[in-house]
Protein backbone atom coordinates (compact mmCIF):
# COMPACT_ATOMS: atom_id res chain seq x y z
CA UNK A 1 0.00 0.00 0.00
CA UNK A 2 1.40 3.37 -1.01
CA UNK A 3 1.01 6.22 1.43
CA UNK A 4 1.03 9.82 0.34
CA UNK A 5 2.99 12.40 2.33
CA UNK A 6 1.89 12.67 5.96
CA UNK A 7 1.39 15.97 7.73
CA UNK A 8 0.00 17.04 11.06
CA UNK A 9 -1.86 20.16 11.96
CA UNK A 10 -2.77 21.33 15.46
CA UNK A 11 -5.73 23.69 15.80
CA UNK A 12 -6.05 25.43 19.17
CA UNK A 13 -9.24 26.62 20.86
CA UNK A 14 -9.84 28.69 23.97
CA UNK A 15 -11.73 26.71 26.61
CA UNK A 16 -15.33 26.11 25.60
CA UNK A 17 -14.98 27.20 21.96
CA UNK A 18 -14.69 23.71 20.42
CA UNK A 19 -18.01 22.32 19.25
CA UNK A 20 -17.01 20.03 16.38
CA UNK A 21 -18.43 22.27 13.66
CA UNK A 22 -15.12 22.29 11.76
CA UNK A 23 -15.64 18.58 11.03
CA UNK A 24 -17.95 19.56 8.15
CA UNK A 25 -15.14 21.49 6.43
CA UNK A 26 -12.57 18.78 7.12
CA UNK A 27 -15.09 16.27 5.80
CA UNK A 28 -15.29 18.10 2.47
CA UNK A 29 -11.59 17.57 1.75
CA UNK A 30 -11.76 13.98 3.02
CA UNK A 31 -14.81 13.21 0.86
CA UNK A 32 -13.15 14.72 -2.21
CA UNK A 33 -10.12 12.44 -1.73
CA UNK A 34 -7.67 15.26 -1.17
CA UNK A 35 -6.68 14.05 2.30
CA UNK A 36 -7.27 10.98 4.45
CA UNK A 37 -7.38 11.25 8.24
CA UNK A 38 -4.71 8.97 9.68
CA UNK A 39 -5.15 9.97 13.33
CA UNK A 40 -6.98 12.58 15.32
CA UNK A 41 -6.86 13.44 19.02
CA UNK A 42 -8.10 16.22 21.27
CA UNK A 43 -5.59 17.60 23.75
CA UNK A 44 -6.82 19.59 26.74
CA UNK A 45 -4.54 21.73 28.92
CA UNK A 46 -5.94 23.07 32.19
CA UNK A 47 -4.95 26.25 34.08
CA UNK A 48 -2.15 24.42 35.91
CA UNK A 49 -0.69 23.05 32.67
CA UNK A 50 -1.93 19.49 33.22
CA UNK A 51 -2.86 17.70 30.02
CA UNK A 52 -5.57 15.23 29.10
CA UNK A 53 -5.81 13.43 25.77
CA UNK A 54 -9.15 12.41 24.34
CA UNK A 55 -9.38 9.91 21.51
CA UNK A 56 -12.08 11.33 19.29
CA UNK A 57 -13.50 7.92 18.39
CA UNK A 58 -13.94 6.97 22.04
CA UNK A 59 -16.20 9.87 22.96
CA UNK A 60 -19.98 10.04 23.16
CA UNK A 61 -19.73 13.81 23.54
CA UNK A 62 -21.89 15.59 20.91
CA UNK A 63 -18.92 17.88 20.14
CA UNK A 64 -17.14 14.85 18.65
CA UNK A 65 -19.97 13.01 16.88
CA UNK A 66 -19.50 15.05 13.70
CA UNK A 67 -16.02 13.52 13.39
CA UNK A 68 -17.27 9.90 13.31
CA UNK A 69 -17.58 9.74 9.49
CA UNK A 70 -13.99 10.95 9.11
CA UNK A 71 -12.50 8.10 11.11
CA UNK A 72 -13.12 5.21 8.70
CA UNK A 73 -9.45 4.92 7.67
CA UNK A 74 -7.90 6.01 10.96
CA UNK A 75 -4.60 4.25 11.64
CA UNK A 76 -3.84 5.67 15.08
CA UNK A 77 -0.22 6.63 14.36
CA UNK A 78 0.21 9.39 16.95
CA UNK A 79 2.36 8.02 19.77
CA UNK A 80 2.02 9.06 23.41
CA UNK A 81 5.32 10.91 22.98
CA UNK A 82 4.00 12.75 19.90
CA UNK A 83 0.93 13.90 21.77
CA UNK A 84 2.94 14.95 24.82
CA UNK A 85 5.28 17.00 22.62
CA UNK A 86 2.30 18.72 21.00
CA UNK A 87 0.68 19.33 24.40
CA UNK A 88 3.82 21.06 25.66
CA UNK A 89 3.43 23.74 22.98
CA UNK A 90 -0.09 24.69 24.12
CA UNK A 91 -0.80 27.50 26.58
CA UNK A 92 -2.89 26.81 29.70
CA UNK A 93 -6.67 26.80 29.35
CA UNK A 94 -6.47 25.57 25.77
CA UNK A 95 -7.88 22.64 23.87
CA UNK A 96 -6.40 21.52 20.58
CA UNK A 97 -7.43 19.22 17.80
CA UNK A 98 -4.40 17.37 16.44
CA UNK A 99 -4.91 15.94 12.96
CA UNK A 100 -2.48 13.60 11.27
CA UNK A 101 -3.46 13.29 7.64
CA UNK A 102 -2.23 11.80 4.43
CA UNK A 103 -2.03 13.90 1.29
CA UNK A 104 -4.10 11.28 -0.51
CA UNK A 105 -4.06 13.26 -3.76
CA UNK A 106 -0.35 12.44 -4.06
CA UNK A 107 -0.61 8.63 -3.93
CA UNK A 108 -1.04 8.09 -7.70
CA UNK A 109 1.59 10.73 -8.45
CA UNK A 110 4.01 8.98 -6.08
CA UNK A 111 3.35 5.62 -7.76
CA UNK A 112 3.93 7.16 -11.22
CA UNK A 113 7.19 8.76 -10.10
CA UNK A 114 8.45 5.51 -8.58
CA UNK A 115 7.42 3.53 -11.66
CA UNK A 116 9.78 5.69 -13.74
CA UNK A 117 12.60 5.52 -11.19
CA UNK A 118 12.01 9.06 -10.02
CA UNK A 119 12.45 10.19 -6.45
CA UNK A 120 11.54 13.12 -4.25
CA UNK A 121 14.33 15.69 -4.04
CA UNK A 122 12.73 18.18 -1.64
CA UNK A 123 9.43 18.97 0.01
CA UNK A 124 8.56 21.70 2.51
CA UNK A 125 5.50 23.32 4.01
CA UNK A 126 5.42 27.09 4.04
CA UNK A 127 4.98 28.32 7.65
CA UNK A 128 1.57 29.86 8.50
CA UNK A 129 3.10 33.22 9.43
CA UNK A 130 4.72 33.48 5.99
CA UNK A 131 1.39 32.68 4.32
CA UNK A 132 -0.33 35.30 6.46
CA UNK A 133 2.23 37.91 5.45
CA UNK A 134 1.90 36.96 1.78
CA UNK A 135 -1.91 37.14 2.02
CA UNK A 136 -1.67 40.65 3.48
CA UNK A 137 0.73 41.73 0.72
CA UNK A 138 -1.55 40.33 -1.98
CA UNK A 139 -4.61 42.02 -0.43
CA UNK A 140 -2.74 45.35 -0.32
CA UNK A 141 -1.65 44.99 -3.95
CA UNK A 142 -5.21 44.10 -4.97
CA UNK A 143 -6.58 47.14 -3.12
CA UNK A 144 -3.96 49.41 -4.73
CA UNK A 145 -4.80 48.03 -8.18
CA UNK A 146 -8.51 48.67 -7.58
CA UNK A 147 -7.78 52.33 -6.76
CA UNK A 148 -5.62 52.81 -9.86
Amino acid sequence: MTLGPLEYTVIGFRKGNFDGSIAREIGKVVDSGIIRIVDIVMIDVDAAGNTAVLEIDAKDDPAFESFAPLLANRMGLFTAEDVQTLAETLPPETSALALLFEHHWAVDIKDAIQEKGGFLVARATIPPEVLEELTEELAAAEAAAALA
